[in-house]
């Protein structure tokens, strides 16, 4: 066992007993509660039989004392309090194991929900609460219904908030992530113009992103949610060297944007534990949010396109900034490969664009005059196909 494990094992060891000494100093502060709080309504049940017309007969005497008590008064107080002492340790057995698997129940159901989740509950809860006490009030001066109603709409109106919260939490989170944002804005003073924007993980890695926003030519403000943000830790942490770097390489970028301050970088925590993979993840939060997607991913692209979720690729602006080739232009090319196709060669211009060089495999390693015949733009990119010149 290495030292790692056993300084783990340790610490679970350390942490579990010290869950259990809480236990028990909690069940037994609970027990003598219970202990006390019997023995308290046995001492006022005793008060109560000794002042009626036959025990206050048989209990006359002179009152002594600071309460003016009498001798058989104050005995009657301490077998009460004794009887109900004993009577209180013995139900504290049952009281206190109905508590624990209360708890436990409770705590086994919060468990299971997401922050999100609780949340939006809790934030639904609110609000049906609140409208809840004004519909009282209105019906709080009839009879009968005033007085059972306000009880009424609060069970209504809370479970209905808290349901309905738990169902929209996605609209929620994205209310309060919006207000949070208005609310840092304006105490930053600073006037933001431009659209909610969500980060996907390959915008991150490329980089570009930051040299966009330190231009001015981005907007803010910028939400990177935590599920993009769990993704590119575990690339970061990848056993493969150049993921690794690139993983790295995303977080200090991210780092970089958040510390330059030209645009708003937030995390943000809305979640869909009901939905697999990162990318239909980022679409239906830009779906409910009404935000749009920063992304270099062909396939993204397309899928957040048709369920109508705008979508910024970077490689489209990097496209569209490559200047422009158009049929029958000609230029020299170095042709440094063969093409998928029969005699084709493969050249590329500085900015990286490819070549497709008609019937110019046998031109491997050499340059050669060539005029364009076509371009095709695709966000993956563009080609320029051209054949050699005469």
């Amino acid at each position: 066992m290495s030292d790692d494990q056993r300084s783990s094992n340790a610490e679970r060891e350390t942490g579990k007993a010290r869950r259990v000494k809480v236990h028990k100093l909690a069940d037994t502060l609970m027990r003598w509660l219970i202990v006390l709080v019997v023995a308290i309504i046995f001492v006022v049940l005793a008060d109560e039989i000794i002042t009626t017309p036959f025990f206050s007969a048989e209990l006359e005497g002179e009152a002594t004392g600071f309460f003016s008590l009498t001798v058989l008064t104050v005995i009657a107080y301490v077998v009460g309090a004794l009887v109900g002492a004993v009577v209180g340790y013995i139900l504290s057995h049952f009281i206190l194991r109905l508590i624990w698997a209360a708890i436990h129940r409770i705590e086994f159901s919060l468990g299971s929900l997401s922050g999100q989740d609780l949340l939006a509950g809790t934030v639904g809860l609110l609000i049906g609460l609140i409208i809840a006490n004004l519909i009282g009030f209105a019906f709080a001066r009839l009879p009968i219904i005033g007085a059972y109603g306000p009880i009424v709409f609060n069970l209504v109106f809370g479970y209905a908030g808290m349901s309905i919260a738990v169902h929209k939490k996605a609209e929620v989170s994205g209310l309060l992530a919006n207000f949070r944002l208005g609310k840092q804005a304006k105490e930053r003073s600073v006037k933001k113009t431009g659209s909610t924007k969500l980060l996907d993980t390959s915008s991150i890695i490329d980089g570009r992103i930051a040299e966009l926003c330190a231009t001015g030519f981005l907007e803010g403000p910028l939400l990177v949610p935590v599920f993009v943000l769990e993704e590119l830790q575990l690339i970061a942490d990848s056993a493969d060297l150049l993921k690794r770097t690139k993983g790295r390489r995303g977080l200090d970028i991210l780092k970089q944007m958040q510390e330059d301050g030209h645009v708003d970088v937030h995390i943000i925590n809305d979640d869909f534990d009901d939905i697999q993979g990162v990318d239909s993840k980022l679409v239906r939060l830009g779906r409910d949010l009404k935000a749009k997607v920063i992304t270099n991913d062909y396939n993204l692209n397309k899928v957040a396109e048709l369920q109508g979720v705008v979508v910024l690729n970077i490689n489209d602006l990097a496209n569209a900034m490559k200047p422009a080739r158009v049929p029958g232009e000609e230029m020299t090319v170095l042709i440094v490969k063969a093409g998928k196709e029969e005699n084709q060669g493969i050249a590329y211009l500085e900015d990286g664009t490819m070549i497709v060089v008609e019937n110019g495999q046998k031109y491997i390693g050499m340059s050669v005059p060539v005029t364009v015949t076509s371009v095709l733009q695709t966000s993956a990119g563009r080609m320029i196909f051209v054949k050699v010149s005469d």
